[in-house]
């Protein structure tokens, strides 16, 4: 540990004293975004990243000329929002007499710190019962306490609900006034809520410093934010929906008493339109000759024509309406802005999928129309569900992200495994000149985690087979010599479905197994249940997989994991997106970088997620064994951190004499 003292560092600071790991992240940060640059850390666990961060922006933000930039920290978490603003209430605590301290505005989507939410009037029920003059000083008040103290947005939620005010209005128009904004990702890279959300706070992203945190999720969060899915069946609801629609709208005539309510001409045609394109034999041939096609394949999926697809649509309806000479785009996007005003009484107790077609189907065609001369844009074909399907997929998260970077007055994003930081740099579209990368060594003592990678078994397809008996050993061979909780994960449900019925005696344990669709509460009943047995003396196994709920984004505290195996090498399987996706990469980045960036590298990420998931304090001990040879070859090797220690171990009866040393002497184990 290392007490700053040096002036460069500013006076944002949140620990009296600090590694030199931190101390270095904060330094680089000052000097990338004091050019208006980009520091791309690979942080991992422990070093305070989030404190390093927090102290590189306040400083440069605090001097600048004119009005200091607004400071957004992004983070897909709840409990990193916590940690955000726990960590400003310790910077508050030590800053020095005579500077303002930190404001900060926590908020979620407003679906989260609603009660309810009127979808077709955009209005909650927070306030319904208060007056108009009543509202806004409720309103004034909450804003005032928000600023007075870091608060985390639990606090707003409840003090809501108690109060009767509108805690996401209250907190939104707070953000004027602060210094930090937390927030999730979707606030600066989903078009759409960015226009609709950072004017309305009074945030110019020209005049904004980014943090984005967990920042290795990224590009698949601006990917999904353009993911659009349709069926078949897509046209036959959004009818039904229209129909309903104009049933509404007829009745509101009557109550009116007036020949037609305002919008029924629109709806008649809308309903016009819909129905054509449900009854086309054209685009039901087409949607047999796709199907054909993907049965005929080799893979479940198939790239399709974007142009194709919006042409069949533009010519079923284009004897419709008022206007027939207009080209099939534009009659297209005249449907939309109908299907887009179309109102129904939603039932709440269906899926949000399950809800307004009407919607769905008018963003998928959007999207289509937005990229359908790009390169980054693919539209995917298959029969999964048995019934034809169609998905949107945006290839390319740069389209998205290069504008945002080169607006904004300088970034940090951050992860404990955004490896290599270059990768991230070219797929995300930040800009060359500004770019600075580093890894940072965690400063936790080597010999309190162990790593084994063994050399003789694969999760390989050629090789999968003649490996799960070995596998099933290696496994034995760590439940049998750890004396705690150990985490299995695997490249996918099945293989997680064959390890676990190939695994007999778990030496006691109880067994603990990740399903399909896990929600977030009962991901944290099973950790919560995972520190239950063990006060109670108990030990456990955990099945999951990599990439998956168990694997990424959960802190086992207080070092309640012991022992973690990762089988094999979660490589994305070939279908007609991966495909796609390879195919662009080679356009822009060569052959070698594309297999890297499309494949390679995101499979070894969710590995190193999921051995950083043991270690989150310096006094932590655990040993991870990766069951994949392949992480030995040079290519895999690249892809890791240079910090990783690692052994090798050949057999199970190797790998139960590494993790038994372990266990019984704390030192290092040195090389075997």
């Amino acid at each position: 540990m290392t007490t700053p003292d040096a002036p460069e560092l500013g006076v944002y600071l949140a620990h009296e004293e600090m590694r030199e790991s931190q101390i270095e992240m904060i330094l680089d940060g000052i000097d990338s975004l004091s050019r208006g640059g980009f520091l791309l850390a690979a942080a991992p666990t422990g070093i305070g990243k989030t404190a390093a961060s927090l102290a590189s922006a306040l400083c440069v933000a605090s001097s600048s000329e004119g009005a200091s930039p607004k400071i957004i920290f992004m983070t897909g978490r709840q409990s990193q929002h916590r940690i955000v603003v726990e960590t400003v209430n310790m910077i508050n605590s030590r800053l020095p007499v005579g500077i303002p301290r930190v404001k900060l505005v926590d908020i979620i989507g407003r679906e989260g710190m609603c009660e309810m939410v009127d979808k077709s009037t955009g209005r909650c029920n927070c306030e319904q019962s208060t007056t108009e003059e009543g509202r806004q000083a409720k309103r004034n008040r909450m804003k005032d306490i928000i600023l007075s103290e870091p608060r985390h947005v639990d606090w707003s939620i409840n003090y809501g609900k108690q109060e009767k005010v509108c805690s996401w209005a209250s907190a939104r128009s707070a953000v004027r006034d602060a210094d930090i904004l937390v927030c999730d990702y979707n606030h600066v890279f989903i078009e759409g809520v960015r226009e609709s959300s950072l004017p309305a706070m009074g945030i110019e992203l020209s005049e904004s410093i980014l943090i984005v945190d967990e920042a290795h999720n990224l590009p698949d969060r601006i990917r999904n934010g353009l993911e659009r899915r349709i069926t078949d069946q897509v046209f036959r609801r959004a009818l039904a929906d229209i129909q309903e629609y104009k049933g509404n709208l007829e009745k509101v005539a009557v109550q009116l008493d007036t020949a037609e309510a305002y919008g029924f001409s629109d709806a008649v045609k809308l309903e016009a339109q819909v129905k054509a394109i449900k009854d086309d034999s054209g685009l039901r041939k087409w949607f047999n000759q796709k199907t054909q096609e993907n049965e005929d394949s080799n893979w479940d999926d198939l790239r399709i024509d974007t142009d194709e697809f919006l042409t069949i649509l533009g010519r079923a309806i284009e004897d419709v309406g008022d206007n027939p000479e207009n080209d099939h785009i534009t009659q297209i996007r005249e449907m939309n802005r109908g299907l887009m005003k179309v109102k129904i009484d939603e039932d709440e107790s269906l899926d949000e999928d399950e809800q307004n077609d009407c919607v769905r189907l008018a963003e998928m065609l959007d999207v289509c129309i937005q990229y359908r001369n790009n390169d980054a844009f693919s539209l995917i074909f298959d029969n999964v569900l048995d019934e034809p399907r169609i998905t949107s997929h945006l290839l390319d998260p740069g389209l998205v992200g290069q504008p945002i970077f080169e607006e904004c007055a300088g970034s940090i994003l951050m992860s404990g495994t955004l490896f290599p930081p270059v990768m991230y740099c070219d797929i995300l579209g930040i800009p060359e000149d500004g770019y600075t990368g580093k890894e940072y060594s965690s400063g936790f003592p080597p010999e309190n985690r162990h790593v084994l990678i063994a050399s003789d078994v694969t999760s390989k397809f050629s090789e999968r087979e003649s490996s799960y008996a070995k596998i099933g050993e290696h496994v034995t061979s760590v439940l049998k010599n750890t004396p705690g909780n150990v985490a299995i994960f695997s490249p996918s449900y099945s293989m997680m479905e064959r390890v676990v019925s190939d695994t007999g005696y778990i030496f006691g344990r109880y067994r603990l197994k990740e399903e399909r669709g896990m929600s977030k509460r009962s991901v944290d009943g099973m950790v919560n249940r995972l520190h239950e047995l063990k006060s109670m003396g108990k030990n456990s196994v955990i099945f999951g997989v990599l990439s998956g709920k168990l694997s990424e984004g959960i802190d086992y505290s207080d070092n309640i994991l012991d022992a973690v195996v990762c089988i094999g090498l979660p490589l994305p399987p070939p279908s007609a997106k991966q495909d796609s996706l390879f195919e662009y990469y080679t356009s822009r980045f060569g052959r070698s970088r594309a297999w890297k960036y499309a494949s390679l590298q995101p499979a070894i990420n969710s590995v190193l997620q999921a051995l950083g998931r043991p270690i989150r304090k310096s006094e932590d001990r655990a040993i991870v064994v990766l069951l994949e040879k392949r992480l030995l070859d040079s290519r895999s090797k690249d892809c890791m951190p240079e910090s990783m220690d690692s052994l090798r171990t050949s057999s199970p009866n190797r790998t139960g004499k590494h993790v038994e040393r372990f266990f019984k002497i704390p030192q290092s184990m040195g090389s075997s």
